[in-house]
């Protein structure tokens, strides 16, 4: 485990101590994987990859311990235009923004100064404090415009 997962489970863990909540052999499993899996995954991609660890673990505790990593400010819930919800580790100062593509769901993550600059220069302007965003980009992807324009069907 890198030392970065290693400092995010101590972190669940204090959380989970502090809440008076049990720190599970199962929870603690969850969280390690979770930090472990880069990337986007929704509940049922990330219950496939428990599985493969410790097929004893039911789909309901990993639910509830991904709610506890987004409580404890570990894991964020991303929500994109196909209505389901996404799971992703939540890095200090690591803000990006998102590319998806609409036919085969690829997810991009993107982070450009000038964005962000703008974002703040735009919320200025109308005499805003920026405290937060989301910011999502919807497309197709070079692989689906190249099926597409070859008469494949998209992904």
């Amino acid at each position: 485990m890198s030392k970065q997962n290693s400092a995010s489970l101590a972190d669940f863990l204090e959380f989970m101590s502090r809440k008076g909540l049990n720190t599970t052999s199962q929870r603690r499993v969850i969280a390690e994987a979770f930090f472990e899996l880069p990337g986007h995954h929704t509940l049922e991609e990330f219950y496939q990859h428990i599985l493969r660890r410790d097929p004893g673990i039911g789909q309901t505790t990993v639910y509830r311990t991904l709610k506890l990593l987004c409580d404890a400010g570990l894991a964020m819930e991303i929500h994109f235009s196909d209505g389901i919800t996404r799971y992703e580790v939540a890095r200090p100062n690591s803000h990006h923004d998102h590319i998806v593509c609409l036919s085969c769901g690829k997810i991009v993550e993107i982070c450009d100064p000038r964005i962000e600059k703008l974002q703040h220069e735009l919320a200025e302007k109308h005499g805003f404090s920026l405290k937060g965003h989301v910011h999502n980009l919807y497309g197709l992807c070079a692989d689906c415009r190249k099926a597409t324009s070859e008469g494949q069907p998209a992904r």
